[in-house]
């Protein structure tokens, strides 16, 4: 009988001691946060510079009609 990835990941963890388990999960915590990170960034960083050239025009138009 063919184990799924799945079956054969729990059949593993169930294997570990706790010492091992708790490192998987720092392991798995911190490749998930790397991820993360990223895109939070990028996305920050984004809306922060749409923000930023939004007023930009808003102050130059507002030049133009005080000028």
């Amino acid at each position: 009988m063919l184990h799924s990835p799945k079956l054969a990941i729990v059949q593993s963890l169930d294997a570990m001691d706790r010492k091992q388990t708790d490192e998987v999960l720092r392991y798995i915590k911190a490749v998930l946060s790397q991820t993360a990170r990223p895109t939070d960034y990028q996305t920050f960083k984004r809306e922060a510079l749409k923000e930023i050239r939004q007023a930009l025009r808003k102050e130059k138009k507002g030049l133009q009609l005080t000028s």
